[in-house]
């Protein structure tokens, strides 16, 4: 197990799953307080990254395109302080962060991650129910319908057509998008046979943000509500389903012609395979496994 603590956060990897929990420091965004503590598998990993600085690191996830409706609802946009797969790491514990690197890329390598994009959603998403007041309403989302609810702040226009539900099954689409500079941001949904063209100051399917400190927990709703549509990646009408688990294993094929010897680099992560299966079986115990393992790292 590999583990890393401070004080804007504690990543823990057991060799299957990330375990990401927000620390209590006062530099922790408020969209990470919030989500509280994430699991991630190791197949929805594309990789892991640290970067030193003189004050302080970054260690960083990437993951899988489509793994996270976080990430694809905000769509890169979260900033660093509300960011749940970035971690401040100290110069004291620079160390252990090149540590955690090296073991979850070594599990990616063993289990053959791949690194391209997925076709399910790997992340649940945030908890339900949801309630977010920020900007010109408040959205409250139960997992079946979002209730869109106006403040006094509201265009009249807006307004005058009162609180809006909306079915998950009339949503084909959500984003979510923070102020910029002299933009507002908004959170949008987009409604079967509604198009959208209005801003969404006047938009009765959208809240507008102004930049206010609750801006990025209407992202935490988008996500929610992201989990629950179908997945980009899904043809037309594919009904969301729950993630599956990669096959670990191929089944055996007839016999072949004998193949032209591997190279050296091959053969290293045949062999790291074959370390991996034996210790699924219980052939190799965890500790012969880690020793047997690292002497084929060195030789790599």
């Amino acid at each position: 197990m590999a583990e890393i603590i401070q004080k804007d956060g504690t990543w823990v990897f057991d060799g299957d799953a990330l375990r990401l929990t927000p620390g209590r420091d006062k530099n922790v965004g408020l969209l990470r307080r919030t989500l509280g503590e994430i699991v991630v598998p190791l197949r929805a990993l594309a990789g892991i990254s640290f970067e030193q600085g003189k004050k302080s690191g970054r260690l960083g996830l990437r993951l899988r395109d489509g793994a996270c409706p976080l990430l694809h609802a905000t769509g890169g946009r979260l900033t660093e302080p509300h960011n749940p797969y970035r971690l401040v790491v100290e110069p004291d514990r620079y160390g252990v962060a090149e540590y955690v690197v090296d073991e979850v890329r070594n599990a990616l390598l063993l289990d053959q991650v791949p690194a391209g994009p997925v076709d399910a959603y790997l992340l649940p998403g945030p908890s339900i129910p949801l309630s977010v007041s920020a900007g010109d309403g408040t959205a409250n989302f139960d997992g079946e319908r979002v209730r869109l609810e106006w403040n006094w702040k509201t265009e009249d226009a807006k307004a005058a057509g009162g609180a809006r539900t909306l079915p998950v099954d009339e949503i084909t689409a959500v984003e979510w998008y923070p102020s910029a500079g002299l933009e507002n941001g908004h959170l949008r949904f987009t409604v079967r046979g509604v198009p959208v063209k209005t801003p969404a100051k006047y938009d009765p399917n959208a809240i507008e943000l102004w930049g206010f400190r609750k801006d990025p927990l209407m992202a935490l709703v988008a996500a929610a509500v992201q989990a629950r549509l179908a997945h980009p990646a899904a043809a037309p009408g594919d009904a969301v389903r729950p993630p599956a688990d990669a096959p670990r294993a191929v089944a055996a094929a007839p016999a072949a012609p004998a193949a032209p010897a591997e190279d050296g680099h091959d053969a290293l992560l045949r062999r790291l395979r074959e370390l991996g299966e034996l210790r699924r079986e219980g052939v190799l115990t965890e500790e012969e496994f880690t020793l047997a393992k690292q002497a084929v790292l060195k030789r790599m």
